[in-house]
C-alpha cells in the first residue's frame, strides 16, 4: 500500500535549492533512513511530507486513510500539562475518559448515595473498555519508564529539553500511526535507550522515515536509504552498509563516465582544430554532436568536509586529576577520582543522562571547581571545548554576524598540518560553506550548520587537548566520518562524551563509565570492547550465583528440645503460646488487609495533581503490604505445624 508520493516537487529558499523535481514514494513496509549534509534540507523534506511546509511546485499525494505522526527535533509541548496528559495529547479521547473516571470516583467517595454519579461512572467505564484506554495507559507508563521517566504527574514545564524530547517520543510511539516521521530521535538518549528504541522500531509494523546520525541505528532499523544531495533524491534499497557500498560504486562509475566523456570531447575538439570542413551532412552532424557534448553538464561529486587545521606542541604534562570530588544537593557526582591524562590519550566517557558526564568535563576544563581534590593542567595545554549545550554556542554566535567574520575572529589565515597557508574563506569552503553562505548572517544557517561552524572555530584555535561533549548531536554523517579520520591523526589528547556507539568505536581506546552515583570505572578498549567486558562480568556473576545456590546446605532437622512441644509420635506441635499467636495472626492479617483496601481506595480517588498526597498514600500502602507479607509468612509457618 502506497502511503504518500512526491511528484516533481520543487522547494527553494532563495540562497539554496532544497528540492529539484524530486520524486519519492513510501510504502507500508518501508523503513527509510534519510541522509545528507547539514543544511541540505532533510528536516524541510520531513515537514513537507507532514504537511507543515508548502512546496513551490509539484504534487504531494497522500493516502487519506493513513495516520501520519511527525516527531520534530524540538517538539512543542504544553508546559502546563502533566507527563501522562502530554503523552495522550494525540489520543485525547482516551485520556479524557480516564480523567473523567478519576473525577467521578472522587465525587462518589464524597457522595456515595448519588445515583446519577454512579450511572455516569458505569457509562464511562464501558466507554473506557471499548476504547481500550486502560491498556493504553498501562502501555504509556511502560514506555515512559523504559525512557527513564517514572513520575507521570510531574508538570512538563519543569523538565529539561532531553526529558521533553522523550515525552514527545513516547507520545509518537503510543499514537499508533501508519507512518512515523522522526527527526533525530536518538538525540538526548543514552546508549541503553537507543538500544531499546532500536528494538522497538524493529518490531514496529508501520512505515518509518527518519533522520539520524547514528550509523549503527541506521544499519539495524532501515531497509532503504534516501540521500538528499543538492536538491536531488537518490534511493538505495538496503541498509546503511549497503548504501556505503553502492555509493562508492556509483561515484566510481560517475568519475569513469566523466573521464570517458572528456577523452572523447578532447579528441573531437582536436579534429575541429585541424580544420574540419563542414561541407557534408555527416561532418555537420559531427560538429553538432561536439557542440552538444560541450554543453553536457556532469554533477560534480558532493564536496567533502576537509579538516586540516594548525597544530600546537603538547608537553609531557597534560591534565592531572587528584582525588577530585563534586556533590550537588547531597547527590555525589564525582567521588575521589584520580587519573593522569597522557598526550596521546583517547578517552570516551559514558553513562546515563544526568549522572555527571558534562560536570566531569567542566571540572577538567576549570569551568567549575571540585569540592575537594586538585585539577592540575600543564603549562603548554590549550583546550578546545566543543560544548554539547547551546550556552557556549549562543555566547559564541552573534546571529547577525556574517559567517566569515565569525571565523576571522580566530584567525584570518592559518597554516595547516601540511604547512599550507590558507585563508578563513578557503577553510570555510573545506567545511562546505560556499561563498554565498560565507557572507550571509549566521541566523540563515540551519542548526546543524551552526554546529559545524562552531566545530571549525574550535579546531582553528589549534588545541592540543580536544574535548567533545556529544559531538554527534546535529552533525551530519559525512562530517562525523571526516571528524573521526581527523581524530585518528590528531596530535594531542582527545576526551569524548558520547552516546554514539559507532563514533566511540572509531575514536577512543579507553572508556570511563559512570556505574553508580559518583563512581567512575575505567575499561581499556573502545565501546564494543566495553560491552564485551560487561557481558562477561554479568555471565560470571550469574554463574557464581548458581554455584552458591547449589552449595547451599540442606535445611537442618529441627532439634528436639524443651523449647518446642512434641506429640507422642515425635512430631512437632504448637505450644500454647504459638496457638495464641496463630489465632491472633488471623485477625491481624484481616485487619491489615481491610486497612490496605481502604488506603488503596483513597489512592485511586486522589485528585489529579496532588503529587505529595499520592506519594504519602503510596508509601503507607507499601508499608502495609510488607507487614501483611511478614504476618502471612509466619501464619503459614504455624499452620504447617498445626496441620
Amino acid at each position: 500500500m502506497s502511503i504518500f508520493t512526491l511528484q516533481s516537487v520543487k522547494k527553494d529558499f532563495g540562497i539554496k535549492e532544497i528540492l529539484r523535481e524530486a520524486n519519492l514514494s513510501l510504502d507500508a513496509t518501508d523503513k527509510i533512513g534519510l541522509i545528507g549534509t547539514n543544511g541540505s534540507g532533510k528536516s524541510t523534506l520531513l515537514k513537507i511530507i507532514a504537511g507543515l511546509e508548502p512546496v513551490d511546485s509539484g504534487q504531494i499525494l497522500v493516502n487519506s486513510k493513513v495516520k501520519i505522526v511527525y516527531l520534530p527535533q524540538d517538539p512543542e509541548l504544553d508546559d502546563h500539562s502533566t507527563v501522562i496528559e502530554q503523552v495522550f495529547a494525540k489520543s485525547g479521547e482516551q485520556m479524557k475518559l480516564i480523567r473523567e473516571y478519576e473525577e467521578l470516583s472522587t465525587q462518589i467517595a464524597k457522595h456515595p448515595e448519588n445515583s446519577e454519579l454512579i450511572t455516569r461512572l458505569s457509562t464511562v467505564t464501558q466507554a473506557i473498555d471499548a476504547a481500550n484506554a486502560w491498556e493504553m495507559e498501562t502501555q504509556a507508563k511502560i514506555i515512559l519508564t523504559q525512557l527513564g521517566i517514572e513520575d507521570f504527574e510531574v508538570i512538563v514545564g519543569s523538565l529539561s529539553g532531553g526529558y521533553r524530547k522523550r515525552i514527545a517520543l513516547a507520545s509518537a510511539l503510543l499514537s499508533n500511526p501508519d507512518v512515523l516521521l522522526m527527526d533525530e530521535p536518538t538525540n538526548h538518549l543514552d546508549a541503553d535507550l537507543v538500544e531499546w528504541l532500536q528494538g522497538y522500531l524493529n518490531s514496529y509494523r508501520g512505515a518509518l522515515l527518519l533522520i539520524t546520525h547514528d550509523r549503527y541505528f541506521l544499519d539495524k532499523v532501515t531497509n532503504r536509504i534516501i540521500e538528499l544531495d543538492r536538491g536531488d533524491l537518490y534511493t538505495y534499497t538496503g541498509n546503511y552498509s549497503y548504501f556505503l557500498e553502492k555509493k562508492a560504486e556509483s561515484e566510481e562509475i560517475a568519475v569513469s563516465q566523466q573521464r570517458k566523456h572528456q577523452g572523447v570531447l578532447r579528441r573531437e575538439l582536436e579534429w575541429l582544430k585541424r580544420g574540419a570542413k563542414a561541407r557534408s551532412t555527416k561532418q555537420k552532424a559531427r560538429i553538432q554532436r561536439i557542440e552538444g557534448m560541450q554543453e553536457t553538464e556532469f554533477k560534480q561529486a558532493q564536496g567533502k568536509v576537509e579538516i586540516s587545521t594548525p597544530g600546537r606542541r603538547i608537553g609531557k604534562k597534560v591534565i592531572e586529576l587528584k582525588n577530585i570530588s563534586k556533590t550537588y544537593s547531597d547527590k555525589p557526582i564525582i567521588k575521589d577520582f584520580t587519573y593522569t591524562f597522557e598526550p596521546d590519550d583517547r578517552v570516551g566517557i559514558i553513562g546515563k543522562n544526568g549522572v555527571g558526564k558534562s560536570t566531569l568535563l567542566d571540572l577538567i576544563t576549570g569551568r567549575i571547581q571540585p569540592d575537594s581534590g586538585i585539577v592540575d593542567i600543564g603549562s603548554t595545554i590549550h583546550i578546545g571545548y566543543f560544548d554539547q549545550h547551546s550556552e557556549a554556542l549562543t555566547q559564541a554566535l552573534n546571529e547577525e554576524q556574517r559567517v566569515i567574520d565569525y571565523l576571522k575572529e580566530v584567525a584570518e589565515y592559518v597554516k595547516t598540518a601540511d604547512g599550507t597557508q590558507i585563508t578563513a574563506s578557503q577553510m570555510l569552503e573545506r567545511f562546505l560553506f560556499p561563498p554565498s553562505q560565507q557572507y550571509a548572517p549566521i541566523h540563515k544557517l540551519s542548526g546543524g550548520e551552526k554546529r559545524r561552524l562552531f566545530l571549525l572555530r574550535v579546531l582553528m584555535s589549534a588545541p592540543n587537548v580536544l574535548i567533545l561533549d556529544e559531538p554527534t548531536n546535529d552533525l551530519d554523517v559525512q562530517t562525523l566520518s571526516v571528524l573521526e579520520e581527523y581524530l585518528e591523526d590528531f596530535n594531542g589528547c582527545v576526551i569524548v562524551v558520547s552516546h554514539d556507539r559507532y563514533f566511540l568505536d572509531r575514536t577512543v581506546d579507553m572508556i570511563f563509565a559512570f556505574e553508580s552515583p559518583g563512581n567512575l570505572r575505567q575499561y581499556p578498549g573502545n565501546y564494543s570492547v566495553y560491552l564485551e567486558y560487561k557481558a562477561r562480568e554479568e555471565a560470571e556473576a550469574a554463574s557464581q550465583a548458581t554455584k552458591v545456590e547449589q552449595k547451599r546446605p540442606e535445611p537442618q532437622q529441627v532439634e528436639k528440645s524443651q523449647r518446642y512441644s512434641w506429640d507422642k509420635d515425635g512430631n512437632r506441635k504448637l505450644s500454647s503460646k504459638e496457638k495464641k499467636e496463630y489465632q491472633t495472626l488471623e485477625k491481624k492479617i484481616a485487619k491489615l488487609e481491610a486497612e490496605k483496601e481502604k488506603l488503596e481506595a483513597e489512592l485511586y480517588s486522589a485528585p489529579p495533581g496532588k503529587v505529595s498526597q499520592v506519594q504519602e498514600l503510596h508509601q503507607k500502602v507499601e508499608q502495609l503490604t510488607l507487614e501483611i507479607d511478614e504476618a502471612t509468612e509466619r501464619w503459614l509457618e504455624l499452620a504447617e505445624i498445626d496441620s
